[in-house]
């Protein structure tokens, strides 16, 4: 590698036009940031109508206009000055900034690498005034307007062309605009948004509450089951809508995280959201969100970055515990609830790509299917005496937390341990349940996976409901019912901690040692187990481990707590860890492929999927039942068409 050294040279200022292309080089990278900084200021400026023009892709045209409060005249200049802005007067606002922009660095940077004019007026003003720099030097006249601001920024990059060669097609830069309109869209249902391309409409959002607008702009994009979430804690609070892990996209094309309102690519909300998603999201998969979360201006940062899309938190622990505890909350959903869900939407579950989901069919005297009139009936079978699990799990449970029982859970010898578990849990209240429900419309209520018919293959369980056919992966579906029972009794027991009779010494980063002395370290540690000692200023000893995970690599295990409590102020390692210890002894558990089953016991696989949370999934994030409504089943053979 060729080593340059740069010649000695003396010191010497800038000029004012060099200085404003090296800031314009932070702030304006592509047409879209032009986009996304004009839209903010129309936002900031209280607009409640914003019109977006552009012309090939924003390369040749962006023109937006709001109905904003406007710039009075006299302060036109200013606005066009770095570093002169009307959002904040001192380093207190700085600490608690409530506006989308801040800076005062935007129209100047655009301004210094394309043709600009200004349009605007006030409610004081009896007339517009424009202000524009395509003749080289700034030009003030009088001008023709309403109450609000225009801008016009024409021909990007028209005085730096090596620049404007980095630009892409008009296509791909029209995609990262429309990508910015979509985001200010989306967090802001209070404003009418419009967007036309080349002189053609593309977009027009009116005003109208958060949610209608996330089904507006999403359209096609809105997973089939949308979960709506809305939890508060104190002066936090988060909304919008994530999706059920079983209609997971397989791109990220579908992610949006606002703080107060503005869009946000923060590392510790995305790991908190993955948090969420660990043992209910297939690893190939991506989940669609919009989410929104409120939280006081002083408690975040966003004077990180020019872009403003990262952000600080003054307690990411706190703030990271509240998201991924609120999304579990709202993923934790039950198989019955997923039923009932559907019901008062009218969504169709399309198992099937060839029958639309929107499809409606034309019905004959002679072809007419009436389901309302021809009920299914439950098969009339005695209900299977439920048999212990909780008795035989939690026994072997007693042997993993003893520290001093030499038992080690291997999965090579899982075939063994399978003997602790029975097939189906035990549910008291069951016991009491007659034969079959006097009628189905009353079992629907009841038990919405309806009643079992047949075991296809030794694999599927085959039932039905009032709405039509449910298919169920046994194995899948009877692994999440013991995995959650099995995590729910190690959270109501405290963990055992296993004293190490000699330390484990490993040498440790100085970010590790720092992090070792940070008060909130101590309570962590504590809580899971882990007994840290620092030995010097290069050096750490482990003195104890969780029992659970004493066959773990301690020094690995030490390694990504410290890592994660440095990150996000908590460690989330020992679940993790913890819950793939569990959600491997839940597969080798579950009932088996080939099984047979009676159909007692095929029900009460059923009766258990609508007691357990997260039943649509086992904790590998596969599916564990679909449904596939009577019309879907008509449209397949074509019935009263």
């Amino acid at each position: 590698m060729k080593i340059r050294l740069a010649p000695q040279r003396a010191i010497l200022e800038l000029p004012d036009h060099l200085i404003s292309q090296i800031a314009a080089g932070e702030v304006v990278e592509r047409p879209a940031s032009v986009v996304k900084e004009l839209l903010e200021n129309a936002l900031d400026a209280g607009a409640t109508d914003i019109r977006l023009r552009l012309v090939e892709g924003g390369k040749t045209l962006i023109d937006i206009t709001d109905n904003g409060c406007g710039i009075a005249a006299d302060q036109l200049p200013l606005a066009i000055t770095r570093h002169a802005t009307s959002k904040i007067r001192s380093l207190d606002e700085l600490e608690h900034v409530e506006s989308m922009g801040f800076r005062g660095e935007a129209l100047a940077s655009i301004a210094s690498v394309a043709q600009m004019r200004l349009t605007s007026r006030n409610d004081d003003a009896h007339h517009a005034t424009s202000i524009d720099n395509s003749s080289g030097t700034w030009q003030h006249q009088a001008s023709s307007g309403e109450v609000g601001t225009r801008i016009e920024v024409s021909h990007l990059y028209y005085n730096t062309p090596a620049r404007r060669k980095f630009l892409k097609t008009d296509g791909t830069e029209l995609s990262h605009c429309v990508e910015h309109f979509t985001r200010a869209a989306l967090a802001n249902p209070h404003c009418a948004f419009s967007l036309s391309h080349n002189d053609k409409v593309s977009a027009f959002y009116p005003v109208t509450d958060w949610q209608t607008r996330i089904q507006d702009v999403l359209g096609k994009n809105l997973p089939e089951h949308a979960i709506w979430v809305n939890q508060a804690v104190g002066e936090l609070q988060l909304v919008g809508m994530i999706c059920p892990p079983d209609v997971a996209r397989a791109r990220a094309d579908t992610q949006y995280a606002y703080i107060n309102q503005r869009f946000v690519r923060d590392k510790v909300v995305n790991h908190a959201i993955r948090t969420a998603y660990a043992d209910v999201l297939h690893h190939a998969r991506f989940p669609a969100y919009v989410l929104f979360l409120d939280c006081p201006a002083q408690g975040v940062d966003v004077n990180v970055h020019p872009a403003k899309t990262e952000v600080r938190f003054r307690d990411s622990g706190a703030m990271h515990q509240f998201i991924a505890n609120a999304l579990k909350k709202s993923l934790a959903q039950t198989a019955s609830s997923r039923i009932t869900t559907s019901n008062d939407l009218n969504v169709e579950h399309d198992v099937f790509n060839s029958t639309p989901a929107n499809a409606s069919s034309v019905s004959t005297p002679s072809t007419q299917t009436t389901h309302t009139e021809s009920k299914a009936t439950p098969y009339n079978a005695p209900y299977q005496h439920p048999l212990q699990l909780a008795q035989t799990t939690r026994s072997y449970l007693e042997l993993l937390r003893s520290p001093t029982h030499p038992e080690r859970f291997d999965a090579s010898t899982t075939h063994s341990t399978a003997d602790h578990f029975e097939i189906f849990g035990s549910h008291p209240a069951n016991n009491d349940t007659p034969a079959a429900p006097h009628g189905f419309e009353q079992a629907q209520e009841e038990f919405p996976l309806g009643f079992a018919i047949a075991q296809i293959h030794g694999v599927y369980v085959l039932a039905q409901n009032t709405q039509g056919l449910i298919l169920v992966d046994m194995h899948a579906a009877h692994e999440r019912i013991v995995y959650e029972r099995l995590k729910n009794m190690i959270d109501h027991a405290p963990l055992t901690r296993q004293d190490l009779l000699l330390p484990i010494r490993f040498a440790a980063s100085p970010r590790e040692i720092a992090t070792l002395h940070e008060p909130e370290c101590a309570p962590v540690l504590e809580h899971i187990g882990l007994s840290l000692t620092p030995l010097g200023q290069n050096e750490i000893a482990i003195r104890s481990v969780p029992a659970l995970l004493k066959q773990a690599d301690a020094i690995e295990l030490a390694r990504a707590v410290l890592t994660d409590i440095a990150e996000f102020g908590a460690s989330h390692v020992l679940t993790e860890k913890r819950n793939e210890l569990l959600g491997t002894l839940a597969c080798h558990g579950a009932v088996r492929a080939n099984r047979s089953l009676t159909l007692p016991e095929m029900n009460q696989l059923l009766r258990d999927m609508e007691a357990t949370e997260r039943a649509n999934q086992c904790n590998h994030g596969r599916p564990t039942w679909v449904h596939m409504s009577m019309k879907q089943l008509d449209g397949l053979f074509m019935r009263g068409q």
